[in-house]
């Protein structure tokens, strides 16, 4: 076999003794998690903004953007409660390219995951310490969640994982929102079945050990919009969209229904430049009908220091510009979320 154990990583117990949440940073996240939790519940009107960067490549360029963040968050506090990106692992289509900071610390060099985790944690905890915010992540590796079960308050599942087994009964068991997108074929189904499974309770292997779980009931949907059979991109953002999904939540009695929007990826056509204007439909939207109102709790929006993207290691390397998807720059962002708060 072509398997060759390289090193055994060290136990989440032991990287969190390395680096420990403060006592200041564990009550942050027991409130923010309280408010973020009542927005899914319905007990709570606020509107969320999941927003950063595609990558959380450096960890000084994404400590500086959430600080940005944490003082556009008291200008909106009264409307929308901000959520930022800091994505540390990134699942690629064919398997090449930059696979996130948890894989390589330095995009330019070769992978170490032992420091890697470090460093993810490393960055996670200073951003939550300096901004007060608690962030979002994405879940490609599920055995990865006691590294990070600490901090986080929102975990998205990505559309190449959401109809992996392993990820839905593992979801089953946190404690905080999940978010499942719709796969790249954009059948709605499939994302449904995931939050219907990791609202359920399971047993099954986690880390070595037999796990009963009780089930997610903050398991919602996310929208990224699908891919053709041809390659092009097909938007699922649109109002029908919308009512559709709406039709099959009520269908399936799931509890809590809602659904986050993502305004990149193929709903943009991978168009950064256009997340203002696919906001903006979806605030009308929500604000033409009731029912959909409360269906879209939030949106997820692509948005780092820079504009655009650039390759790993070209020259000049540009601070706070993305090494994979092209993202908003920070003013264009900073003007969408007064835009989104107005409309709120």
């Amino acid at each position: 076999m072509s398997f060759e154990s390289v090193r055994a990583l060290p136990s989440p117990e032991e990287i969190k003794d390395i680096l420990p949440l403060s006592p200041e940073s564990a009550r942050i996240k027991e409130e923010r998690d309280r408010e973020i939790k009542k927005v899914f519940t319905g007990e709570s009107n606020k509107f969320l903004v999941i927003i950063g960067p595609c990558s959380a490549d450096n960890e000084d360029s994404v400590c500086e953007y959430v600080n940005r963040l944490a003082g556009l968050q008291e200008k909106v506090a009264d409307r929308l409660i901000l959520i930022p990106r800091i994505y540390t692992n990134k699942p690629r289509t064919t398997g090449e390219g930059y696979k996130g900071i948890v894989h390589q610390p330095d995009p330019e060099k070769s992978p170490d995951l032992v420091n890697g985790l470090k460093v993810m944690r490393k960055m996670h905890l200073r951003a939550l310490s300096e901004s007060g915010l608690t962030a979002a992540d994405e879940m490609l590796y599920p055995d990865n969640w006691a590294y990070v079960d600490d901090f986080l308050s929102y975990v998205a599942i990505g559309a190449r994982s959401v109809e992996n087994q392993q990820h839905r009964l593992t979801v089953s068991g946190l404690d905080i929102p999940v978010g499942m997108k719709n796969p790249t074929s954009g059948h709605l189904s499939v994302m449904l079945n995931s939050v219907i499974a990791a609202q359920g309770k399971h047993t099954f292997i986690y880390r070595d050990m037999e796990t009963h779980t009780t089930g997610n009931p903050l398991t919602h949907t996310i929208l990224r919009g699908a891919t053709s059979k041809r390659g092009d991109s097909i938007s699922n953002y649109h109002y029908e969209d919308l009512e559709l999904l709406l039709d099959l939540y009520e269908a399936s009695k799931l509890k809590h229904p809602a659904c986050i929007i993502d305004t990149n990826h193929n709903n943009s056509g991978k168009k950064y430049e256009q997340q203002p204007r696919i906001t903006r439909e979806i605030l009308n939207s929500r604000r033409y009908d009731p029912r959909i109102g409360r269906l879209v709790k939030g949106l997820m929006i692509e948005s780092y220091l820079e504009p655009g993207n650039q390759k790993i290691g070209s020259e000049p390397h540009i601070y706070g510009k993305s090494i994979t998807d092209p993202c908003l720059g920070w003013e264009a962002s900073e003007r969408l979320v007064l835009e989104i708060a107005a409309w709120c």
